[in-house]
């Protein structure tokens, strides 16, 4: 049967990091998501440093489930990618000193073309950061909603087995006009993590929307049982990039997820 592992990220809480994680505790999270980006940067963490995490958070009955690392480009694009490619890896290496298996970004623009010299050089990017990541004990997942589950599938396929995974994030699906039932059928093999967030389709605005946890058109209890038949074992991280009341509805969102 699956198992509800709650857990938050920081940041939706928007506090400071060590109350972030008071908070986090305080609401029932099992883990948090890390920003690996402004909360916590890896050129700025030792061993050290890490350690004092990982005891602060073990202290508060806390795990890290994942370390978010966006970047402003993606994987595609050749302007800087030395630079991000590398920035990547410390960020893979900050996730496995803390305990964390999986870092999060969004790809990019996938090319449509898979003889184009962009997507020859996607697929070249992250086979090698997937090869790092297996050395190191991270893996990079590809955060869904900038493409249909079809178009990441395709991608997936076309990297060595493992290199990456999926961060699957509902939500950024119904708001980019994709649909969630479909992506999660034909990606389940493949998520590492998933972003609790729901939305709606606005048609004024000609896309979708973010609303609370159990308040859009996502289907969780189907999203849980392909879920379930993948075993999947891994977290249901609340994200919330538009909260008005971030504590309360974010405290909601986790009883959402445990009456489920």
């Amino acid at each position: 049967m699956l198992q509800i592992k709650v857990g938050i990220q920081t940041a939706s809480l928007r506090q400071p990091f060590k109350q972030a994680l008071l908070t986090a505790a305080r609401l029932g999270a099992d883990a948090v998501e890390i920003d690996g980006r402004n909360e916590l940067k890896p050129a700025d963490m030792t061993r050290t440093a890490a350690r004092q995490v990982r005891k602060m958070l073990d202290d508060l009955n806390l795990r890290v489930c994942a370390v978010g690392f966006r970047t402003r480009r993606g994987y595609s694009e050749l302007e800087d990618l030395d630079l991000r490619v590398e920035a990547t890896r410390h960020a893979m290496k900050l996730a496995f000193d803390l305990g964390a298996p999986v870092v999060i970004n969004s790809l990019g623009g996938i090319p449509e073309d898979s003889a184009s010299r962009e997507w020859g050089l996607l697929v070249d990017t992250l086979s090698e950061l997937g090869r790092y990541g297996q050395h190191v004990g991270a893996t990079l997942a590809a955060e869904t909603g900038a493409e249909s589950g079809d178009q990441l599938l395709k991608l997936i396929t076309a990297l060595p087995l493992g290199a990456i995974g999926v961060n699957f994030d509902p939500g950024n699906l119904v708001i980019n006009n994709y649909d969630p039932t479909a992506a999660i059928e034909c990606l389940a093999p493949h998520v590492l993590h998933v972003h609790a967030k729901d939305g709606v389709r606005d048609l004024a605005q000609g896309r979708g929307v973010e609303v609370p946890l159990g308040r859009g058109s996502v289907d969780f209890p189907q999203m849980l049982s392909v879920l379930e038949e993948q075993q999947y074992r891994g977290y249901f991280t609340i994200e919330r990039d538009n909260a008005q009341d971030p504590q309360f509805e974010i405290a909601q969102a986790v009883q959402y997820l445990r009456a489920i």
